[in-house]
């Protein structure tokens, strides 16, 4: 997954102000307790990172 596509789908889930929140803010166990923005930094590939976002925020399958 490129990480253009990520943050669109970041964005097309929570909006602009929401998903950039959880970007920075939300602690993910799933990610080794990084945030969304840490996890990419450490190279993470952005699906798995994606992955456990919608783990977490119960994104319905359809959109995951």
């Amino acid at each position: 997954m490129r990480l253009t596509y990520f943050r669109e789908l970041m964005e097309g889930e929570f909006g602009a102000a929401r998903a950039a929140s959880v970007s920075h803010d939300h602690v993910f166990a799933q990610l080794g307790g990084r945030t969304v923005e840490q996890a990419l930094e450490a190279g993470i590939d952005p699906r798995d990172v994606w992955r456990a976002v919608c783990e977490v925020y119960d994104v319905p399958a359809a959109r995951r």
